[in-house]
């Protein structure tokens, strides 16, 4: 296939294709425990506890699982989420009556796989928290949201955002303080949304130990720690480099069936899908446009409020309209619907090459008709 080399000790497993292997100087090196940080065994548990705790959310009926459950491959499995003014989970997860809030989150949850390895640190479909040198902590963010302490990573920062989303999980004005404070434009301080949610933790007693623990003495808690730990755990829960792909790098070559080395074959050369999806975790964590349908409520970008205009939204320019971050291919196949809105219900679908698009999702119950775009 193409001009292709047999890779260095494949011709066993290989012999009885009627292709030639990828160059072993394509192929990425193998993931190793270098690739990630290390997290204590504490801080992780105590991550873990958080992550599951709607103890974080302005009602107290939400937690960050809601989203990203490990029972539904670290997301939920619907195209766009119901956070605030739903209950449920995953594709059972139904609007309440009478809520203020009550529609679709406007983007797909992403999984959370490998994202603790160094080398995620563009986070978000539109990249709104980015490792940058020349942002405070050197880490960018959204105006009004950078911590007034340095978490220890852009993962870790990330955690905090959802928090201070109404639709997500802070609720609407009037529904509860942290609400009225994201409602008001206070997020940091203490009194500021965030301020009252870390009140909140360290007000339960087990909380407040384990964290006096963590940092070796008593303290008010930041809500940096608490992003911190929940960091910690998604580092190490959602942490997946045991694959046939990974023993192929390794250099065991008996566990990829013969049809998967001839996708392998593809995806490094005539499909060109290695170009976006790049490296041992398949992503070169950059943006691109390629035409994905809206779906949903948008952002309330243009003029007619419908429309997401993903990267550009984040860095005011207008080559990078419509341009969204390359998503890891780790686990794809557990982790549909695909695309920046969950346009997608079947990977055979996203297939751009040459332009080809599949047809998307029918339109899930409660998801508004009437999204337009600029």
């Amino acid at each position: 296939m193409g001009d292709f080399l047999k890779l260095v000790g494949l011709g066993a497993v290989m012999g009885s294709l009627a292709i030639c292997p990828v160059q072993a100087q394509v192929l990425p090196p193998p993931v190793s425990p270098d690739d990630f940080s290390e997290h204590t065994i504490e801080q992780v548990l105590l991550g873990r506890d958080l992550f599951f705790d709607p103890i974080l959310s302005g009602n107290q009926n939400i937690s960050c699982a809601t989203c990203h459950h490990p029972s539904l491959a670290a997301s939920d499995r619907v195209s766009l989420s119901l956070g605030e003014g739903a209950e449920g989970l995953g594709e059972n997860r139904r609007l309440v009556e009478g809520t203020p809030i009550a529609q679709r989150i406007p983007r797909n949850a992403p999984a959370l796989f490998n994202l603790g390895a160094h080398e995620f640190t563009t986070l978000f479909h539109d990249g709104r928290v980015q490792a940058n040198p020349d942002a405070p902590f050197g880490i960018a963010m959204p105006d009004g949201f950078h911590t007034e302490r340095a978490p220890d990573s852009p993962l870790a920062a990330q955690a905090l955002l959802p928090m201070t989303s109404a639709e997500e999980m802070a609720g609407g004005p009037g529904e509860n303080p942290v609400a009225d404070a994201v409602h008001a434009g206070r997020i940091q301080g203490p009194d500021g949304a965030r301020g009252l949610i870390a009140a909140r933790v360290a007000a339960v007693p087990d909380y407040a130990r384990r964290f006096n623990w963590l940092r070796g003495t008593p303290a008010p808690l930041h809500i940096s720690e608490i992003g911190n730990a929940l960091a910690a755990f998604m580092a190490f829960e959602f942490r997946a480099t045991n694959s046939a792909f990974d023993a192929l790098l390794r250099g065991e070559y008996s566990g990829m069936s013969n049809e998967a080395l001839l996708g392998m074959a593809l995806f490094y050369d005539k499909a060109q899908c290695s170009t976006c999806h790049a490296g041992a975790f398949q992503t070169d964590h950059s943006f691109h446009s390629l035409g994905i349908p809206p779906l949903g409520p948008g952002k309330g970008h243009g003029a007619s409020s419908y429309a997401d205009h993903g990267r550009a939204a984040v860095t005011q320019r207008e080559e990078d309209a419509y341009r969204f971050r390359t998503p890891s291919l780790r686990n794809v196949t557990l982790t549909a619907p695909y695309g920046h809105n969950g346009a997608y219900a079947a990977l055979e679908d996203t297939d751009a090459a040459n332009g080809r698009l599949g047809a998307p999702l029918s339109v899930p119950s409660g998801l508004p008709l009437d999204a337009l775009t600029d």
